[in-house]
């Protein structure tokens, strides 16, 4: 906290990726016993705890329950029940489980911090939350938060979370890829692919090269950036193979994911990322800023992709906070941000702005009547000519 000492943090929401996470689908009915009255928000809870009640995996334990679309008797396909009447309310599920070894591990780690785990989100829900608007939900969405370790995909449609994966590629595995065809260090791979590294080799320069200082007295070794782009290139085609193969598996394509492929995370700032993801899937692609809920003269460092994990966790802690889903200490203060921190707007001297005039041709347009007479004089000139000749 060097850049903020009176910042004082106790409870954090953390993020969690992996392996070792899977989800399922399932259905949770309830027959209501007033059924006279109106739906409330504690039916509702109720519903949603009896599906922690679901059988899993000896060893995994369930991290969150989302509820996708409600049924009220036979209404179907209702996204908020609450203030209905009727006898049977039902709902699917989207369950998302981990292994309970990985879980334990995180919140230890978090306690020798000295700190306390609210709640634990899956990475690219909370991802999601910070690039994307409504708009983005209702049209049809695949977020792919590329991370170091894994790839976390989240699909979208009308609203509802139709799907999650991890795929078990990062960024990592591009620098690890780098390191062992080209035989150069760690840091050197990881420096290459951040300064030099392209996803479509084509778009390289073929005549550049890079050059690596030899270890203990070896030579300098040059590496054509070219070569370079055609390892990035075999690792993010492997990575968008699974992405569309998941999106193959729900029945989702370019006609239903109106809004696209949003890709985040620090490997989305790859060079050309774009455009192969959009050769691969078959369907329109953007990078994902998370600057959907940044307020004004926020920090300009926040606005890169790789903090969108970082903001959607805040995110979900002020929807807990706002919509009491959990208890916090009444202790919270106002965060002032450092002014060397905050992003500044240049000022513009607004005495050098100068408006040129519209140059207007005030010429008076010939009539019809200056055109005949301009014919009439070319044809006298004619006869003029022939009675010089025959004279």
């Amino acid at each position: 906290y060097a850049s903020n000492p009176d910042l004082e943090i106790s409870d954090v929401y953390v993020g969690i990726a992996g392996h070792h996470i899977k989800s399922l689908q399932t259905r949770g009915d309830i027959v209501r016993q007033n059924n006279d009255e109106e739906i409330t928000q504690k039916e509702i809870d109720q519903l949603i705890a009896d599906q922690y009640k679901t059988y899993i995996p000896a060893g995994d334990q369930i991290i969150d329950v989302i509820a996708q679309e409600f049924t009220v008797d036979n209404f179907q396909n209702i996204p908020n029940p609450i203030g209905y009447g009727g006898v049977k309310v039902g709902a699917n599920f989207h369950i998302i489980t981990g292994d309970k070894n990985a879980i334990r591990n995180i919140n230890r780690a978090v306690e020798k911090s000295d700190l306390k785990a609210k709640d634990l989100v899956l990475q690219p829900l909370a991802s999601a939350a910070a690039v994307m608007g409504p708009e983005d939900m209702e049209a049809g969405v695949a977020i792919v938060d590329i991370g170091g370790g894994t790839t976390d995909l989240a699909v979208f449609y009308e609203g509802i979370l139709k799907h999650t994966a991890v795929i078990p590629f990062g960024g990592e595995n591009i620098t690890l890829d780098i390191k062992t065809g080209l035989g150069v260090l760690k840091t050197q791979a990881e420096q290459m692919k951040v300064q030099f590294g392209s996803a479509l080799p084509d778009e390289a320069n073929r005549n550049a090269f890079i050059t690596i200082p030899g270890l203990r007295g070896m030579p300098v070794k040059e590496i054509s950036v070219t070569n370079l782009a055609k390892i990035i290139e075999s690792r993010i085609k492997e990575i968008m193979e699974f992405v569309a193969y998941h999106l193959q598996q729900i029945g989702m394509d370019n006609r239903t994911l109106n809004g696209g492929i949003v890709l985040t995370g620090g490997g989305s700032q790859l060079t050309h990322l774009r455009q192969l993801t959009e050769y691969i899937t078959g369907c329109s692609a953007r990078i994902g800023y998370p600057t959907e809920h940044l307020a004004v003269g926020h920090i300009e460092e926040l606005a890169k992709p790789t903090y969108s994990t970082c903001i959607g966790l805040i995110l979900k802690g002020y929807s807990d906070y706002e919509h009491n889903r959990k208890q916090f200490n009444n202790g919270f203060k106002k965060v002032t941000v450092p002014k060397e921190l905050m992003k500044t707007e240049p000022e513009v001297d607004l005495t050098e702005i100068k408006e040129t005039p519209e140059v207007v041709d005030v010429t008076p347009r010939a009539g019809v009547k200056d055109f005949w007479t301009k014919i009439k004089d070319g044809i006298i000139d004619l006869f003029k000519e022939e009675d010089d000749r025959t004279l």
